[in-house]
């Protein structure tokens, strides 16, 4: 399972499960984060910039997503209850159509996965402001979070994770989260993780029900002040 799994519950009227009750968290396996990028020909440079940007020109900076409820939608919809900002919405099906407009000038901002932008960010093509998490990403090097740049309390984390059928026996869990967190603790998937820009997280089958839970709460609180209407 991953983010969707926590807001899913305030995007869809109808699920065809529980999200609580109809699974039995296993492993918080990874997280890594979105990086907040503006095109290069935006008087932007900072967070501050941005957030100044966006209010003496309300309703005229436009930001791409992957879709309703995806964590860069959500990540952009957090941003802009916290700071008070009105920007415009534009959903594509998938990363890489939204990169191509926002490097073809078509839309202003996005929130993205940060491997999926590094590239052009590194390029020059890309100019990026701060990264969703709560500490700075080694493979941003100075760029800020977006916490301390000017947003202070932010963070969203774009998580992974394994569950089982609901109503696994304990001593099951116990034994698949052990050699879980085994696995995780390995050298090369260690490394591997990290090449793709996600950091391994481990830990214990309550602690990842916790982060489920909190999740959906977070999210839904962010999906009725942003009035995204349930699908």
């Amino acid at each position: 399972m991953a983010f969707p799994f926590g807001s899913n519950p305030s995007i869809y009227r109808s699920l065809p499960y529980d999200t609580v009750k109809d699974f039995t968290p296993l492993i918080f396996a990874g997280q890594t984060q979105n990086l907040l990028v503006v095109r290069p020909a935006m008087p932007i440079h900072s967070v501050k910039d941005f957030v100044d940007y966006a209010r003496n020109n309300p309703g005229k900076v436009s930001y791409g997503s992957t879709g309703i409820g995806s964590s860069n939608h959500l990540s952009m919809e957090l941003f802009k209850s916290m700071t008070g900002i009105d920007i415009v919405h534009v959903p594509y099906k998938g990363s890489a159509p939204m990169v191509n407009d926002l490097l073809g000038d078509h839309i202003d901002a996005a929130f993205d996965n940060t491997p999926n932008v590094l590239p052009q960010v590194n390029a020059g093509k890309l100019r990026a402001l701060g990264v969703s998490s709560t500490a700075r990403s080694t493979l941003t090097g100075s760029v800020p979070t977006v916490s301390e740049a000017g947003v202070p309390g932010y963070e969203v984390t774009v998580w992974f994770g394994i569950v089982g059928p609901a109503g696994m026996r304990p001593e099951i869990v116990r034994k698949l989260n052990s050699e879980l967190n085994a696995i995780l603790g390995m050298d090369d998937v260690k490394r591997r993780f990290q090449d793709q820009g996600v950091d391994p997280v481990g830990g214990s089958p309550s602690q990842f029900a916790d982060h489920i839970r909190s999740e959906i709460q977070k999210w839904a609180k962010v999906v009725k002040d942003a009035n995204i209407q349930p699908e």
